[in-house]
């Protein structure tokens, strides 16, 4: 499975896209300042980079990185860009966690888009000792990626010891696990075992890489001005519950098309994820691993509780079911479809968006 992101078309990211996602530690500097003179540059240099020739892109992709580089998202994606001959290609190397150890590495990289064009060219690759690529396991969540004269060591994120704050998590649900996002949004994945639903949680105890604006109906919904990222300010627990993501950027595949692709990976206790996915939905049991993969290889099941929405007031649902439903169906209101449906409705959401799609042409994955 690979997860395509397309960035936002603007100079600071055609040019610093995997930079995005500052390390924690540059946020007390000061601003890096980007230019349209950098950017034309960039754009208008000729390339001789051969595109279209997978290892060749890896070999560059491998050579322009540091020594040593950190993986922030919980899904163990390292995203990139680059410009060639005029033309934006993104992609990224995983680290997933049920094949590092075996020795394989994903590897896709593709021409980017915009709201206006078509998919363009793709090459996905499962690379490993017989393409002459090395995956060597240095500590629990650091590997060494070699490719010819290469090697680049990976630092996943490790968040083994990265709990929620107390009271963060309410009496009915379970915790799954920390995610830190490719938007650089942090959140808890959480389990309702009453109400047999998911959300996404705010972590809000290293701060917060955006700024909130509050909904015009309500100030219990909260909008990220960064992000796009909705918020709804629980009226029971100090805590922000997803239930919104900008559609546009889902649609294109973005960096802010919500957490659905970052699921804590590297830190799911035994069987926990899987016995939640089935007790929310009975229809996937005898058909996904313990992370929540499909057997058959079609891709992950999607947990996105969360609505797609492209006009403030869609997200009025949330105060409007908060308003009339029962308080044992609190929670509910916060489980949102595409068509803005849920709350009192309830999950599970409508079968077609139960597939995390392998590749990015299905815009709601």
């Amino acid at each position: 499975m690979t997860t395509r992101k397309f960035a936002c078309l603007c100079p600071l990211a055609m040019l610093l896209a995997t930079a995005l996602v500052a390390a924690p530690a540059a946020l007390a500097q000061a601003p890096r300042l980007e230019t349209n003179e950098a950017y034309i540059a960039e754009a208008t240099r000729a390339s001789t980079l051969a595109v279209d020739d997978p290892m060749a892109v890896l070999r560059f992709v491998l050579a322009s990185l540091p020594d040593r580089v950190k993986v922030y998202p919980t899904e163990n994606y390292y995203y990139f860009s680059f410009l060639a001959g005029g033309i934006r290609y993104a992609g990224n190397l995983r680290l997933a966690a049920a094949e590092r150890d075996q020795g394989r590495v994903h590897f896709e990289y593709y021409q980017d888009r915009g709201g206006w064009s078509r998919e363009g060219v793709a090459h996905t690759l499962v690379l490993g000792a017989a393409e002459g690529v090395g995956v060597e396991r240095l500590e629990p969540y650091a590997y060494r990626v070699s490719y010819a004269d290469r090697s680049v060591v990976f630092a996943l994120n490790d968040l083994s010891l990265h709990k929620p704050p107390a009271g963060l998590v309410g009496g009915d649900e379970k915790l799954l696990g920390p995610i830190f996002d490719e938007s650089g949004i942090r959140f808890f994945l959480v389990y309702n075992t009453r109400l047999k639903l998911f959300h996404y949680v705010l972590d809000e105890s290293e701060g917060v890489a955006d700024a909130f604006f509050p909904a015009k109906r309500t100030n219990r919904i909260v909008i990220g001005r960064r992000t796009g990222f909705a918020f709804y300010r629980d009226r029971r627990l100090n805590r922000k519950i997803l239930i919104g993501v900008f559609e546009a950027n889902a649609e294109l595949n973005t960096y802010f098309d919500g957490p659905f692709d970052q699921l804590p990976e590297n830190f799911i206790q035994g069987e926990e994820l899987r016995e939640a996915i089935i007790d929310s939905d009975p229809v996937v049991a005898g058909q996904i691993d313990r992370l929540g993969n499909f057997l058959d290889g079609s891709g992950r099941y999607l947990i996105q509780p969360y609505m797609l929405y492209r006009r403030e007031s869609q997200l009025d649902v949330a105060q409007r079911c908060v308003e009339k439903s029962a308080a044992a169906l609190y929670y509910r209101c916060f489980v949102l479809d595409n068509a803005g449906k849920g709350g009192l409705v309830g999950a599970p959401l409508a079968p077609r968006t139960t597939r995390h799609q392998a590749h990015a042409k299905d815009a709601r994955k």
